[in-house]
């Protein structure tokens, strides 16, 4: 995975363009641009664009969004029960950490998921497959939460490579029934991408980490909901990120 697709450094590149907080600065600095010619517009745009960064930034406006995306429940026993394995999806890697010997580490996401997936695993005895990162993400649940995975996939991408590339191998285990272990933000798009592969495998949803305020944070003063915040601003990146790629999903769906 040193030398990635053009397709895909293009993607990342656009993707950096239009979410946030990219979109929102190429607005204000167009309407910057357009202030001297007409000035109605840039101002608009300039105006429109520091709103809108404002508003991503605040609890009250980005909570809707994420719940939206957060609606499938969490993992009941009754279902871990009826699976025959458990699929953990990576979600990016340090290349190169100092404090772990310079070689490279799952990033904080992929930790996440990981910890879950270790407490699923050794709950029910499953066998575990790890999709993305699995060179790294190995390392850590066998040294770090002392499970050891079955099945590695280290092809992958994306959410579309994850569901490709990981159904193949589970189809030939005989696996017909997983659980996915993802974030609750990133389930749905996850979900439907592992539908879209066209699957005979039943795919039981294990999402975590819950970023609405419903799902558990610490209750804040109301009056902080309406002010710009780090915690809200990833939030609305995350979202702004999931809702892209379900759009683009139903564009491949339509198109493709």
């Amino acid at each position: 995975m040193d030398s990635l697709p053009t397709s895909f450094l293009l993607k990342k590149f656009v993707s950096a363009l239009i979410l946030p907080p990219g979109g929102f600065l190429l607005c204000i600095l167009l309407g910057l641009l357009l202030m001297r010619r007409r000035p109605w517009l840039g101002r608009g745009l300039a105006w429109s664009g520091a709103l809108l960064a404002w508003l991503s930034s605040t609890p009250a406006c980005v909570d809707p969004l994420v719940a939206l995306l957060e609606d499938v429940p969490v993992l009941q026993a009754r279902d871990l029960a009826r699976a025959e394995a458990i699929v953990i999806l990576g979600a990016g890697a340090h290349r190169q950490m100092p404090e772990y010997g310079g070689g490279s580490a799952p990033n904080r996401l992929a930790l996440e998921r990981l910890r879950y997936g270790a407490r699923l695993a050794r709950a029910s005895d499953l066998p575990v497959l790890l999709s993305g990162e699995a060179g790294p993400m190995a390392d850590v649940l066998r040294n770090d939460f002392g499970v050891t995975p079955r099945w590695l996939e280290g092809a992958s991408l994306d959410t579309q490579d994850n569901a490709a590339h990981t159904l193949k191998i589970l189809e030939r285990a005989g696996i017909r029934r997983i659980v996915l272990v993802t974030h609750a933000i990133h389930m749905r798009r996850a979900l439907a991408e592992f539908a879209l592969a066209n699957s005979a495998i039943e795919v039981i949803p294990a999402p975590l980490g819950f970023l609405s305020r419903h799902g558990g944070d610490e209750p804040e003063p109301a009056f902080l909901a309406v002010l710009p915040g780090p915690s809200a601003a990833y939030s609305a990146w995350y979202a702004a990120h999931e809702w892209a790629g379900l759009l683009a999903l139903k564009l491949r769906q339509r198109f493709f």
